[in-house]
Formats: structure tokens, sequence, C-alpha cells
């Protein structure tokens, strides 16, 4: 099993490629935005390097909340569906109102025949389910301590370079360097992962990456 199958396990592809680009682009968005908005003096990089773990270890803990919240109010939504078709005595109404919610993706390639008998089996299931409390799980912690940990581990490579090398301007431009290339691994692992063309995925998701920390500072991010 890959490492990106093992992590799917507990959180959704999409979120954990969000996160690995929020980390890199924060920790950039400190290392790069210090030379181009400090013209004068030396930059003590193991400060900066301090406060970009520090903000990312931050955000980390607020996306791990975000996400716990966001899979609780998607359950939530998902109950009120739930006790919307056990309250609905017309077979063709719930049938409608699971067909809102699941028409598209995958349901889009089955026939109108096929999806009316899954419908129907998804109304029958739904009126069989006894209705229960809506709580947070130890899947959501689970997914919580992985968002923590991809948004933090993402400022561990741009200090690596400030623990090897005594000049603290290279080793920042070094930092740098290894940031930059760590998005194009990403792209490089996650088009592998979808089954797009690898290079073509690292050269955009760094280009974008890129271009969004470009964005940032002079924003004030």
């Amino acid at each position: 099993m890959s490492l990106f199958h093992r992590m799917h396990r507990h959180l959704d592809p999409a979120d954990t490629l969000g996160e690995l680009i929020f980390g890199l682009i924060m920790v950039l968005t400190f290392t790069i935005g210090a030379r181009l908005l400090v013209e004068e003096g030396p930059t003590d990089g193991r400060e900066l390097l301090i406060a970009a773990i520090g903000c990312n270890l931050a955000w980390g803990i607020i996306d791990g909340f975000l996400y716990v919240l966001g899979q609780v109010f998607e359950r939530r939504r998902l109950a009120s569906l739930i006790q919307a078709v056990q309250q609905e005595r017309d077979d063709t109404a719930a049938m409608a109102a699971i067909r809102g919610e699941l028409d598209g993706d995958l349901a889009s390639l089955a026939g109108s025949q096929e999806s009316d008998r899954f419908y129907a089996s998804i109304a029958a299931a739904a009126r069989a389910r006894p209705a229960g409390p809506v709580k947070i799980t130890a899947g959501d912690l689970r997914g919580a301590a992985l968002v923590l940990f991809l948004v933090l581990a993402t400022a561990v490579p741009a200090a690596l370079p400030f623990l090897l090398i005594e000049d603290g301007y290279v080793a920042l431009r070094v930092s740098n360097f290894l940031l930059v290339g760590l998005l194009f691994v990403v792209g490089y692992l996650w088009g592998r992962h979808v089954g797009s063309k690898p290079l073509v995925a690292g050269l955009l998701i760094m280009s974008i990456g890129l271009a969004l920390v470009l964005v940032a500072i002079p924003l004030g991010g």
C-alpha cells in the first residue's frame, strides 16, 4: 500500500493535497518574503524558520479543528436527508430527494432504470436505519491529527539547511530551493496517483504554488 493510500484511510485525497500545498506555501511566503521585503541588513534565517514553523503549527491546529467541524457538518446534513426520507410517505418524492443528493459523478454513468433501482434501494435502507445522534468519531480525530502533521511536516525540510549550513543567507536560499522542489515532488506523486501525467502535474503544482506565494507576499501573507 502506497503512502498516499495509507493517508487516505483517514483523509480525503483532495484534502491531503491541499494541506501539503498550503503548508509549503506558508513556509515559502516567510522565506521568500523575507528577502523581498527586507532590503537592509542580514536576514536571521533561524528566527525566520522558527516563526514559519510556529505559524504552520498554529494553522495546522486550526485546519484540524475545521476538518472535524466539516466532518460533523456533513454527517448532520446526511442525517437530515435520512430523516426527511423516513418522514416522506411518497416513494417518488423520497427518491427525488436522494437523486438530488447523489446525482452526478459516478451515478451519472448508469442508465435511468439502474439509477432508479439504486435510489430505491438507498431509500429503503434509509427508512430501515434507526435515527442516531451525530457525534465526533475517532476517525475524525485521526483525520485532524493527520492534517496537523501534514501542515507541520512541510516546515521540517525548510529547517534542515540551517542545521547543516552555517551561513544564514546560503541556508535560506537552499531552504527555498528545497521547498520549491517539494512542490514539484508533491505534484508529481499526485499526478501518478490519479493517473495523470506526473511531470506535467509536478510542474503545474510548482508553478501554481509559486504564483500564490508571490500573490500572498505583497498582500501581507
